[in-house]
């Protein structure tokens, strides 16, 4: 992959995986202690190059990039919230390139030659995509962080529509088709009235910490309100869409949920899929998982059903999911 600036990167090739609140936390606190090494490094590396001091040998190699304290991070410590992400690809790729230009410049002066100014501006050139890159990684997570639901740990209903309809777009041009699921638990207004709202808590974030962690990185899962989640699939087809969420109700159902005083119990869930429809609103899209999932309910819970046209003409579900 060539270098970039990281600016014409779409939201779908950003995404950052299905990752706790605290694991985005400390992927944000290494990722600022990584660029603040790196700065320290390139001060040093001007302050050398300006007063012709002797260079660190491990900066003339042509490993240079790996053994630099951001390298060290980089390609050792770096963890699970830059995995799938292109743009921390980028960083690497910005990265050599920038040590590899910094080792041309250190090897001219060990050597008694001239700096020329255009090897510095290379130099330079590489150094400003590199903190850009860092800086997009930064916001990206910060942004994700940020909208983050604090209990469930999934994105909230905040740029939900934005990222559906980016999807659209790429199922309108036909590089893929994409799933769009509604999700409820069953019954749990009754776990809420039986162990309180605690351990009703408990199981949201259960619930919703196992979805996330055995969908694919790039699938998004986002609480749409109370125990309701939005989950869509990209590059996902309704057959392999159903095959996958029903895995999840078996799964689901037999998780086993502790209360203190009243022991181990399970709960349900329910799911409607379609597709997203390149040639309607993607509000519309929705309401088609919305129905499916209605029918679901009305069919007996625990059930996964694929929208229909002809639930059209069925009656919204209702508000609770008693």
């Amino acid at each position: 992959m060539a270098g970039s600036t990281g600016i014409s990167r779409t939201q779908e090739e950003a995404m950052i995986p299905n990752i706790s609140n605290e694991e985005m936390r400390a992927a944000l606190k290494e990722l600022e202690q990584a660029s603040y090494n790196h700065e320290q490094w390139a001060e040093l590396l001007n302050s050398t190059l300006i007063c012709r001091l002797p260079p660190d040998r491990r900066d003339i190699g042509d490993d240079a990039h790996r053994l630099c304290r951001f390298g060290q991070w980089y390609y050792n410590a770096a963890g699970v919230a830059f995995e799938n992400n292109p743009g921390f690809v980028e960083i690497g790729i910005e990265h050599q390139h920038m040590h590899q230009a910094a080792a041309h410049l250190l090897r001219s002066a060990v050597d008694g030659a001239p700096i020329l100014m255009e090897d510095y501006e290379r130099f330079v050139s590489a150094l400003k995509r590199l903190r850009l890159e860092i800086a997009t990684a930064q916001h990206e997570l910060k942004d994700a962080l940020y909208n983050l639901d604090p209990l469930t740990g999934t994105p909230s209903r905040i740029g939900m529509l934005t990222r559906l309809r980016e999807e659209q777009e790429l199922v309108k041009r036909k590089v893929h088709p994409c799933v769009i699921v509604m999700m409820d638990l069953d019954h749990f207004k009754v776990v809420n009235d039986t162990y309180g709202h605690l351990v009703g808590d408990k199981v949201l974030a259960s619930v919703a910490g196992y979805v996330m962690g055995h969908l694919r990185p790039y699938d998004k899962v986002f609480r749409f309100g109370g125990e309701e989640f939005l989950i869509y699939l990209p590059d996902t087809d309704l057959q392999t869409g159903y095959n996958v969420i029903d895995r999840l109700r078996a799964e689901l159902g037999a998780m086993p949920h502790e209360a203190e005083s009243e022991g181990v119990f399970h709960v349900t869930t329910s799911f409607g899929l379609t597709l997203l429809d390149p040639d309607i609103p993607v509000e519309l899209s929705i309401d088609r998982a919305d129905k499916a999932l209605y029918a679901a309910k009305a069919g007996g819970r625990n059930r996964t059903a694929l929208w229909e046209a002809s639930m059209n003409a069925a009656p919204n579900k209702p508000g609770t999911s008693a």
